[in-house]
Parts: structure tokens; sequence; C-alpha cells
């Protein structure tokens, strides 16, 4: 709807880069906050939440590449070039990397994973939803065309320039629909973690919920750039890693430690 913010000059602010910013300081805000009831001293919260996010960045835009990797193999330029390093990327991406920088990370520092992976899971979840109105503002990560009463007309050229968005055709709110979903998902996630009875519980939860949004989602995505298709066209590369977060959501569940029952012996 509104891909520049303003302009300062010749220079114009991106509203995406401006939100999605916006949505991490937020998240790491409250992660930090999470941490620090879990135990974890704030300045390694910090770097940990630093590292995170911009593996997270990395990732996402290698997986980005190498999803139209035939038309960066023809234009190897292009790597490089504005209009790709202003691309959100894909989160599956980013997801992946993040995920193998946090195990690096907990690893050389000591961190309990579980344990800081739950401070830092209703964080995700509230900066994504913040980040999703950046891609609404942007125009990419849109839906197929609709005839429903809630669909979505963009009609500023450059999201149509920038991100392929049809002009002028209704579409899926996609975007709106999935920060919606996250900001219900940080909700229960923030009303979890005050009561949480394990470690892993709340994290668990994440992957679980999300993968179940995302997964479904994707039936209304139109936009290029999520892998596959696969299984004869039924689906994208993203739904095959929102099915792999589901299992791993629900194997740390299954896994969660046994109450501790502690027995009364009668004295003489």
């Amino acid at each position: 709807m509104f891909p520049q913010l303003f302009h300062i000059g010749g220079f114009a602010v991106p509203t995406y880069g401006i939100l999605v910013a916006t949505g991490v300081l937020l998240g790491l805000w409250i992660s930090v906050r999470n941490s620090a009831r879990q135990g974890i001293k704030p300045e390694n919260a910090w770097d940990f939440g630093i590292a995170v996010v911009l593996a997270g960045i990395l990732g996402s835009k290698i997986l980005y590449i190498l999803v139209d990797w035939k038309i960066y193999a023809e234009h190897p330029k292009e790597i490089f070039s504005l209009s790709t390093l202003q691309a959100g990327g894909v989160f599956s991406g980013g997801l992946i990397g993040a995920f193998i920088v946090a195990w690096w990370f907990l690893r050389k520092y000591n961190m309990p994973a579980l344990a800081t992976c739950d401070a830092f899971a209703p964080g995700l979840a509230l900066g994504h939803a913040v980040g999703r109105i950046g891609c609404f503002s942007a125009g990419c990560c849109y839906g197929k065309p609709t005839t429903h009463f809630w669909g979505i007309t963009f009609t500023n050229p450059l999201a149509n320039a920038n991100a392929g968005t049809p002009l002028n055709v209704p579409l899926e709110p996609t975007q709106l629909i999935e920060s919606a979903a996250e900001l219900i998902i940080f909700g229960i996630l923030t009303w979890m973690f005050a009561r949480k009875k394990f470690d892993g519980q709340v994290f668990g939860a994440y992957l679980f919920l999300y993968g179940i949004a995302r997964f479904l989602i994707e039936f209304l995505r139109d936009d290029p750039g999520r892998g596959g298709p696969y299984f004869g066209g039924a689906l994208s590369g993203t739904q095959l890693i929102s099915i792999g977060l589901v299992l791993a959501g629900g194997i740390i569940w299954y896994l969660r430690p046994a109450p501790k029952v502690i027995v009364a012996t009668a004295t003489r």
C-alpha cells in the first residue's frame, strides 16, 4: 500500500525496513525481559538475540536467492543489487539460519537451550507480526486473486516494480492474515510462558502453532520464492518446512521431562 514511508532528498525510506526494524527491536526487548525471568543474564540474551537476528536475515536472503537461482545464475550481479538487498527474503530460510546460529551460540556460551528458546518464542511471534505489516505495506508476500469482500487491491506501481505485485486486482490479504495469526500465537505463548511447567513448553508450542498457520496460509499465497512445488505441485517447499516445524514442536512436548513425584514416607 505504502512501499515508501517518506523521502529525504532523493533517498526514499522504505516502510518495510522501518516496520521490520521495529518488530526486531520490540521482539528483542520482550525476549530479554523474559530471559531475565529464566535466570539468563541480560547481556547474554542481547548478544544471543542480535546474533540470531543477523543469521535470520542472512538465511532468508540465501534461500530467496536459491529459490530464484535460475534468474540469479544468468544475472549474478543481481545478487548484490539494491532490489535484492531490499527484498524481504524467505522467512523459512531465516528460521533455519536462526536455528543453526542459536544452536552454536547456546553451546558456546553454555546457556540453557530450551529455557532460552522459551524466553525468545513470544518475542519472535510479535516481531514477525509487525514485520508482516511491513510486507503488506511493500506489497510483497501477496495472495491469490479473490472475489471475496476482504480482497485487497494494490495500486502503487512501486509494489509491482519491487515485488511483482499484481495491480488493480483484489488479492487475498495473506500478509494481514499471517500478522493476525502471529498476534494470536504471541498471546497464547505469553499466557503459557507465565505458567510453563517444563523447559521447551513455550518454544515447542510456537513451532507447532506457527507451522500449522504457515502451512495453511501457503495455500493462499501467490508470490514466487518459497521453493517447490513438490508432490505434483500439491505442496511448496515452505509447506514441507512447516510440517517439519510441527513435528519438531510435537517431539519437544513428547520428550518433556516427567513431573517429579514426591512420595511421603510415614515416620514412627
